[in-house]
């Protein structure tokens, strides 16, 4: 699979298939982002979802792909530190701030900063009209923002702040696109990064999200956890594993 992987790197079909996953992780994160800012609260359900996939990732990451070089290590903390930023802003941002308002600001931004990154990082070029979809698509995301903060009725006294977490929710996730497609190509097997980052990355919000639970009085057993947590983690191992292998071929 990595053979073939690396073969078809750089390549028509290999962008092609990018855009695929692209679109896909796109779809699977609208989906994740939802469960997260659902019934259960944000940092709870935060917590039982990273703390699933890390279950699900670790006899992978153990038994099945190659283990890490001393160099990958490095970049696995890295990311680790990029995304408990971007998790700390997002649960602080679905606290405070509707679902329709926050996550389109998150996702709308997210490709501006996106962009930019690949451009000092990478010294990717994009043409006229590569800046005019991009154009098009923060038109349309941010209008879904705007019109839903003009009508939300709800936690309206917080929504400010929700939207200036949700910008820097949104530079995070730029900044974790970017860094983790650094990472992902410095890899000698992309499957060995994909399963330990998620055993890396998996720790932290399982103990902030208890910690939170128990000064704010949150019985975890009455959450549904047992179920929630789960489904969330295979959808995040899908969310992101297809991100993070879009930019393995492109």
């Amino acid at each position: 699979m990595t053979e073939w992987i690396l073969a078809v790197e750089g390549t028509d079909a290999g962008r092609q298939i990018a855009m695929i996953l692209a679109v896909m992780a796109a779809a699977l994160h609208a989906v994740f982002a939802a469960m997260q800012k659902g019934r259960v609260n944000p940092w709870v359900m935060r917590g039982a979802m990273d703390l699933s996939y890390g279950l699900i990732a670790l006899p992978v990451a153990v038994f099945v792909v190659p283990w890490p070089s001393a160099h990958l290590w490095l970049i696995l903390v890295g990311a680790w530190a990029i995304h408990t930023l971007y998790k700390t802003f997002q649960a602080m941002a679905y606290s405070r701030g509707a679902y329709t308002v926050v996550y389109p600001v998150v996702r709308g931004s997210g490709p501006l900063f996106t962009v930019i990154g690949s451009y000092l990082l990478f010294g990717e070029v994009f043409t006229i009209g590569q800046w005019l979809g991009l154009g098009v698509l923060l038109c349309g995301i941010f209008g879904l923002a705007v019109y839903n903060l003009c009508t939300v009725t709800v936690e309206r006294d917080t929504l400010n702040m929700a939207l200036a977490l949700a910008l820097c929710t949104g530079l995070c996730v730029a900044l974790y696109t970017t860094y983790d497609a650094y990472g992902i190509r410095l890899a000698a097997d992309p499957f060995t990064f994909l399963a330990w980052f998620f055993v890396v990355d998996s720790w932290t919000m399982p103990i902030i999200s208890g910690i939170y639970a128990k000064r704010k009085g949150i019985a975890l057993k009455a959450q549904g956890l047992w179920w929630r947590g789960p489904v969330g983690g295979l959808v995040a191992i899908a969310s992101f594993g297809s991100i993070l292998d879009s930019n393995a071929f492109g």
